[in-house]
This record gives C-alpha cells, sequence and structure tokens, in this order.
C-alpha cells in the first residue's frame, strides 16, 4: 500500500512539471505575438487594383524656401488711453442714469445726474466772492489814484493791493471746483443755483460696466462706469524668451479669432522690454483694418512672418491629420515587402499587396501649397514618401482598426 502511494506521487510530480513546463513555453511565445501586432499598428497595404484606383503617387522630403514665422496666443486689447473709469471728485446721490452695459456714448453728453447738497454751497460762496472783488477792485484802483497823488499812506496801498489779490484767488478757486463737478461759472447766477451737477461721456465708445443704480450715494472717486473706445483696438501677444531675438517693428502678423476662419492682419508696432515669471514677452500690433464689431478680450491665434528660411517641407496633401497629430506615409522597405509576400504564399495568397507605414511628424509653417514638416530622428530622407492618396491609407487604416 505504502509502494503504491510512493508511485502515485512520483507520478503526480512529473505531471506538474510537465504542465509547468507547457505553460511557461506558452507564456514566452506569447510575447513576440504582442510585439508584432503593436509594431503592425501603423502599418497598412492595398492590393494592386486598389493602388491604381488610388493613385499613389511618391515624392520625396524637399528643402524649400518658406516663410519663418513665430507661432503665439494673445487677445485684443484697447490702449489705455481708449479705456476710461467714469467719477465724480465729489460724493452725492445719483439721481439719473440710463447706461446699461453695451450701449454707444458719445463724447459729451450727459450719463449721470449727482446730487449733493455742497454743491449749492460752492455756488453761493462762488457769487459772494465774485461780488466782493468786484469791490476790492475798485478799491484798489482809488488808492492807486490818491497814491500818485500822493495824498494815501502806502500801507493802506499795499493792504488794499493784497487783499483784491487775496479774494482773486480764492474766485479761481472756486472756478476750478466747479469745473470740476461740469458747473461753468460763467452760467451762475441767484436764480439758477442747484444742488445737481451732470457727468458727461469723455470720451466715445461703449459702456462695460455699470457700477451704481439710481438713488444710491457714491463717494468721492467712486467708481461709477467703464466706457472703452473699440475703433482702435491691437493685438496683444504672448512670445516666448526664445524667439523674441527674431522679432522686429514692422514684421506682419496673421491671427484668428475663436470660431472664425477669416485671416485678419496687423504688424508689429512695439515689443516688450521685460520677460515675465512665465520666460514671455508682451508684442503689441496694430490692426491694419479696424471692425467694429471686434471687442476687447477676443482671444486669438496668430503668428509672426520673420523672414525667408529653408527647410524641410513636404505638398500639403501628403500630410493628414488623425485625432490631433500629423502623419504622412512612406513606402515600406524592401525587406517588408518580402517578408510579406512569403507570408501570402504560405496562405495560398494570389494577389500583390503593396505595403505602406505610418509616420507621425511635427508640422510648420504652411505656404504655396507645402507644409514645413520636423521629421523624427533617424529617419531616411531618400524613403519614398506617398505625396498622393495619403488620405485613402489613412481611411482604410482606421477601417480595419474599427473592424478588429
Amino acid at each position: 500500500m505504502k509502494q503504491q502511494f510512493l508511485n502515485s506521487l512520483v507520478i503526480l510530480t512529473a505531471a506538474t512539471i510537465w504542465f509547468s513546463s507547457c505553460s511557461s513555453k506558452g507564456n514566452a511565445e506569447a510575447i513576440p505575438v504582442e510585439a508584432t501586432k503593436t509594431e503592425e499598428a501603423d502599418m497598412v497595404d492595398l492590393s494592386e487594383d486598389q493602388f491604381k484606383t488610388v493613385n499613389i503617387q511618391y515624392g520625396a522630403i524637399e528643402e524649400k524656401k518658406l516663410s519663418s514665422v513665430i507661432r503665439a496666443t494673445g487677445a485684443l486689447d484697447v490702449p489705455p488711453q481708449q479705456l476710461l473709469t467714469v467719477s465724480s471728485p465729489y460724493g452725492g446721490t445719483l439721481k439719473n442714469t440710463d447706461l446699461l452695459q453695451g450701449k454707444p456714448v458719445v463724447k459729451g453728453e450727459v450719463i449721470a445726474v449727482l446730487e449733493n447738497p455742497e454743491f449749492i454751497q460752492l455756488q453761493q460762496d462762488y457769487l459772494d466772492y465774485k461780488s466782493q472783488l468786484i469791490y476790492l477792485k475798485e478799491e484798489l484802483e482809488r488808492q492807486q489814484e490818491l497814491a500818485k497823488e500822493n495824498v494815501n499812506a502806502k500801507k493802506t496801498l499795499q493792504k488794499a493791493s493784497s487783499e483784491y489779490n487775496s479774494m482773486t484767488a480764492r474766485v479761481q478757486g472756486l472756478k476750478s471746483k466747479l469745473g470740476l463737478i461740469n458747473i461753468n461759472p460763467e452760467k451762475i447766477n441767484p436764480d439758477n443755483i442747484s444742488g445737481r451737477a451732470n457727468i458727461y461721456a469723455p470720451i466715445s465708445g461703449y459702456v462695460t460696466k455699470v457700477l451704481v443704480n439710481i438713488g444710491k450715494f457714491v463717494n468721492a472717486n467712486q467708481e461709477l462706469f467703464e466706457i472703452v473706445d473699440t475703433r482702435h483696438l491691437h493685438a496683444e501677444l504672448i512670445i516666448f524668451e526664445k524667439d523674441v531675438p527674431k522679432l522686429k517693428i514692422g514684421q506682419k502678423i496673421r491671427f484668428l479669432l475663436n470660431n472664425e476662419t477669416k485671416e485678419r492682419f496687423a504688424d508689429v508696432h512695439l515689443i516688450g522690454r521685460e520677460i515675465s515669471a512665465e520666460r514671455t514677452v508682451r508684442v503689441h500690433g496694430h490692426l491694419l483694418q479696424e471692425d467694429d464689431n471686434l471687442l476687447p478680450g477676443m482671444y486669438l491665434k496668430g503668428i509672426v512672418e520673420t523672414g525667408i528660411a529653408t527647410t524641410t517641407a513636404l505638398p500639403d496633401k501628403a500630410i493628414v491629420q488623425s485625432a490631433g497629430k500629423s502623419y504622412i506615409f512612406i513606402a515600406a522597405d524592401e525587406g517588408n515587402n518580402e517578408e510579406k509576400a512569403t507570408d501570402e504564399k504560405k496562405e495560398g495568397a494570389t494577389e500583390k499587396h503593396i505595403p505602406f507605414k505610418r509616420i507621425e511628424v511635427t508640422t510648420g509653417v504652411s505656404e504655396n501649397g507645402y507644409t514645413e514638416v520636423i521629421l523624427p530622428e533617424g529617419f531616411n530622407r531618400k524613403i519614398r514618401v506617398v505625396i498622393n492618396g495619403a488620405y485613402d491609407l489613412l481611411s482604410k487604416m482606421n477601417n480595419v482598426e474599427e473592424e478588429e
């Protein structure tokens, strides 16, 4: 019985070792299969008939003289002198305004009315001092005449002159204060003194902020409204530090606004002299054609043309886009052709297939039907590149992936 048990144990152990060996062998063979699938992910082939139908044409990487450009982002903006904040040097209660965001205003029109009892006092003081000034002027002239005849003392003339000059300064000071609240001193008389003062639009433009409402008391110099003149917008670009040496005043800027396909133009007007914490510099570009429909803050993508440079390029139709990346197709090498032919012969295939490989590239500037391409390291520039039919190859590759 004991001998029987030992025999069974030996058999079980041998079976376990054999099974483990088979499993290990199976796993070892599975790794090359996965690697092969990964390598073939960028491969696609056409039959001879498909090759003729698609009209595949080959070309080569070329050296082309294209405009050298700097890519940038930014936004539309207005100069400081075209964006004004409206306030009053005196506080008061807002009695009237009909401004709303987006409303156009014309320079000089009344946009609000403030009320403050101090306005009444200022006008009363002005009329009072103005009346006294008339009397002091006449008194000074009388003392000057008496001084010519040596009738009065010199001290009396000096006093009259001092009082006149002092009152003149007071009157001028009140004139300036009244001017700050837009009250014309020349039109003030005892019958039209008012506790209200108009606020006028300092520029023509559009209202972008309304920060008060009727009946609210506002403090002196408190922000009431914001008005922007959009007639002279500029493109504010953000340029990386490495590209700053390429910039020059007068260079052409081409840019697109969000959700637009219309290309707009500007030129470099000012180049910032300070590098930000993000290692960027701001560039101010003047629009070559103004548009009343544009608004400050609109996001833009642009390029600055910095000159002509020789670069590697391909025809536009040789480059295809997929999932946000750029690709080209090349003719697979002879080794791959022979290997595929051998595989087809083993499978009993009779039709010849022509293989292609997809290569990811980085694109640059496009001009006159050609686009700059930055090739992967080690790329053989003598290899044939598909310059006609690339989109058909991409479509077939996508269809095969969907079927799988």
